[in-house]
């Protein structure tokens, strides 16, 4: 399994829905992953729903989130470039991969949910013993996937992901087609949180690794990398 490479799926989706208030990927929580994963000896492909430019979070991109690390890959041309054409989840072996890593950003709660594609390649890894991931809103692919009895995979398992009090905070939980928490409660799954929001959070159970917020992509990418080196 070390040699295989790890998944990362970002969102197409650029706006809240139908309106004009734009969102995407949240760039901080696929490249503090990404520069982590890189620098520990991994391969990590990005891919998207559809395939194509990836749309970022405008918001991701303020004074406040743009730390070295992101001004690296900001200032990286091949890389931002990939972003505007990305191989679709679907061109993905899941053969290929140890690991499925999905980005967040409110797009996701548009395009991850029922893509089949997504279903399909989550699934697939995760039965052939890799590991399933998630960051913030990227949690919005866990509610579908299942597990080899056909039971949610989320299914009495510790997870986390952006909570409510958040969605509140970030002023856009009236933007939102759900609520992620709860719809992982409602898949059975023992939904966590930290005690304070907007603080790094990141939940291990077995090969279903989460983390709640954008500023948890370091913790859940560390339990990432500390359950592939179990592999090796």
């Amino acid at each position: 399994m070390r040699l295989k490479r790890i998944l990362a799926v970002v969102t197409n989706q650029g706006t809240y829905g139908a309106s004009e208030h734009r969102t995407g990927l949240w760039l901080g929580e696929l490249v503090h992953f990404y520069d982590k994963a890189v620098k520990a000896g991994h391969t990590v492909e990005v891919v998207s729903p559809a395939g194509g430019e990836v749309p970022l979070d405008p918001r991701s991109l303020g004074r406040l989130f743009v730390d070295r690390t992101v001004r690296t890959y900001l200032d990286d041309p091949a890389f931002m470039d990939d972003l505007k054409s990305t191989r679709s989840v679907a061109e993905a072996d899941p053969d290929d991969y140890s690991t499925i890593f999905f980005t967040g950003g409110h797009g996701t709660m548009w395009d991850f949910p029922d893509s089949a594609d997504v279903q399909r390649t989550g699934d697939a890894i995760y039965a052939a013993g890799g590991i399933v991931s998630s960051v913030c809103h990227g949690a919005c692919a866990l509610i579908n996937l299942r597990d080899a009895d056909g039971n949610p995979l989320v299914q009495n398992r510790s997870v986390t992901g952006f909570a409510t009090v958040e969605e509140r905070l970030a002023g856009v939980k009236s933007r939102v087609p759900f609520l992620l928490e709860d719809e992982l409660r409602a898949k059975g799954a023992k939904y966590v949180r930290s005690t304070v929001p907007m603080t790094p959070h990141a939940v291990r159970d077995g090969r279903l690794i989460t983390g709640q917020n954008p500023v948890s992509t370091k913790a859940v990418s560390d339990l990432i990398l500390g359950a592939l080196a179990e592999t090796e």
